[in-house]
């Protein structure tokens, strides 16, 4: 029995995904998706988005993600509640790519890659209990949230100097907790904590735990990893600031990546190494991470497919 070969699998199923499989499906491309071990994405672990545009009155993370999964079956998409776990691309223009789920396997003449990034975390328990309840690993996603209060970021490099410098603009005090005795920003970044008066820096300090009532945060415990005293600060706001890691390790040694592991595309389209092979939302981008810029690029990459596949007819 001869298998079938796919024109389009999209594999992640964040706003990148969806919204693909959205464009692709319209393009008669007859997606699949693959939703891996997190349908829906970064956003499901997000309780209100209140910045993505249709949405006046803000929507949960994980509503939105089930209105874009609806609005993508519409037009016939398929759904498949699996994870890729291997994949061997072709170098050929026209070749087929092959992706195993388990011990499925699948042929597609393009693959559209939106796997995203996983905000990294310290891995302490108290995160998982208080996540949504005032832990975050993003300021511009929620820092509206905590107008006039006080907040925590943890980390030392641009990242959450970036992190703290937004919510200085929004909060009554910042404290940043790093935990050696130097940032590892750039000196642009620490000239601009250092001249944001609300922003106090504890060096040497670490993050070990969080208290509140009804899994709300309400205060910090933290060490001196100099003098090991343990001391808590009120806060209402903890936000983890140490980095992302794209989700590409499946990838690596066919797909171009960059020295953090995020999928190079070709500048202004979602194109990478490898023809018929696109990568769109967080896998390819760490500087904006946005639902709605994530969608963007989810767009273009199911347009990029859809003319390389309308090429290859011709």
């Amino acid at each position: 029995m001869e298998q079938n070969i796919l024109d389009c699998v999209i594999v992640g199923s964040g706003p990148s995904g969806f919204t693909a499989a959205i464009y692709a499906a319209r393009a008669d491309l007859k997606p699949e998706l693959y939703t891996g071990l997190e349908p829906g994405g970064q956003l499901t672990t997000t309780t209100e988005v209140d910045n993505f545009p249709g949405y006046p009155d803000g929507v949960t993370g994980p509503q939105m993600m089930m209105d874009l999964q609806k609005q993508a079956e519409r037009f016939d998409t398929k759904v498949h509640y699996e994870l890729i776990t291997k994949a061997e691309f072709s170098t050929e223009v026209g070749g087929i790519h092959k992706l195993w789920a388990g011990n499925k396997e699948i042929l597609a003449k393009s693959v559209i890659i939106s796997t995203g990034a996983t905000a990294k975390y310290l891995g302490l328990d108290d995160e998982k209990i208080y996540s949504g309840g005032g832990v975050s690993a993003c300021a511009t996603c929620d820092g509206f949230f905590y107008k006039g209060k006080d907040v925590i970021v943890v980390g030392a490099g641009d990242t959450a100097a970036e992190e703290a410098t937004y919510l200085a603009k929004l909060t009554n005090k910042v404290t940043m907790l790093v935990r050696k005795d130097t940032f590892r920003a750039s000196k642009a970044m620490i000239h601009r904590v250092e001249n944001t008066p609300n922003i106090e820096v504890k060096f040497n300090h670490e993050l070990i735990g969080i208290e509140g009532e009804n899994a709300l945060v309400e205060r910090a415990v933290v060490i001196n990893n100099q003098t090991q005293e343990i001391s808590k600060i009120d806060v209402h706001g903890i936000f983890i600031a140490i980095g992302h890691k794209p989700n590409t390790d499946i990838f690596a040694g066919q797909i171009h990546l960059d020295e953090n592991g995020y999928i190079k595309t070709v500048p202004g389209s979602t194109l990478t190494n490898l023809p018929g092979v696109f990568a769109a939302g967080d896998v390819q981008d760490h500087r904006y991470r946005q639902a709605i810029t994530a969608a963007g690029s989810g767009c273009m990459a199911a347009m990029d497919a859809e003319k390389y596949l309308a090429e290859l007819a011709q």
